[in-house]
């Protein structure tokens, strides 16, 4: 398939699935437009990489639809200072995004064969301010930190208080939860000071953020996880 199909398809892509919808940030907009979304599927799925839906990478995870990327992109509220960590690295297409908009982003991967992928892919498209590392996304990545921002790319059932701890002083984490009704919404967790303040966002659906292989099990129900931190 050649390279101008693929570019049309992106433009279509932002069009309907994105703009159509909502996202109006030009930022974010030109982003998707400008990263090759189906050289991050892994195997070749044509244009079909650019409709609005998830996709298969493999190991049990999928690379979310373009709205929803967009649409979390866009409640980052990137300036392109931010330094981002980011929760799951995936096929790497959603680090590539943030790399586009912001200062520097650091992405952790608990799949090795899904963060080698990611980050060869994205040595290909020479992006000179990502780190990628295997590990356990619930502990962050500590030493990259503190964090402007935190992007979870999986819903969690108690935000892990690490992640919040990593956060700078009014910097915050977005990303999907699981109430206690077994339902998603995507939160968003500003830290000021000592405090965290919650957004509650729109209803989604993710995979589960998991933990050495396991989902982490429900102590107390999300809302309580989220406020405790």
């Amino acid at each position: 398939m050649r390279w101008r199909q693929y570019k049309i398809a992106r433009e279509r892509m932002v069009r309907e699935h994105v703009y159509n919808r909502g996202v109006r940030d030009p930022r974010v907009l030109e982003a998707m437009l400008r990263v090759p979304r189906h050289l991050f599927i892994g195997r070749d799925a044509g244009i079909e990489a650019y409709a609005d839906h998830s996709y298969p990478i493999g190991f049990q995870q999928t690379m979310s639809q373009p709205y929803m990327v967009a649409f979390l992109t866009e409640e980052l509220r990137l300036s392109g200072e931010e330094t981002v960590l980011e929760i799951g690295t995936g096929s790497g297409y959603h680090t590539a995004v943030l790399a586009t908009l912001s200062r520097q982003v650091a992405t952790v991967e608990r799949v090795p064969e899904l963060a080698k992928r990611a980050q060869e892919v994205l040595r290909d498209l020479l992006f000179s301010n990502i780190d990628v590392t295997v590990g356990d996304g619930w502990k962050g990545w500590p030493e990259k930190g503190p964090f402007d921002r935190v992007l979870l790319t999986a819903a969690a059932q108690q935000v892990p208080r690490a992640l919040l701890s990593q956060l700078s002083d009014t910097g915050f984490l977005l990303g999907p939860v699981i109430r206690a009704d077994g339902k998603q919404e995507i939160v968003r967790l500003i830290r000021r000071g000592g405090k965290v303040e919650i957004e509650r966002l729109i209803d989604c659906s993710f995979v589960p953020l998991v933990r050495d292989g396991k989902r982490k099990p429900r102590s107390t129900p999300a809302e309580s996880g989220v406020s405790g931190a």
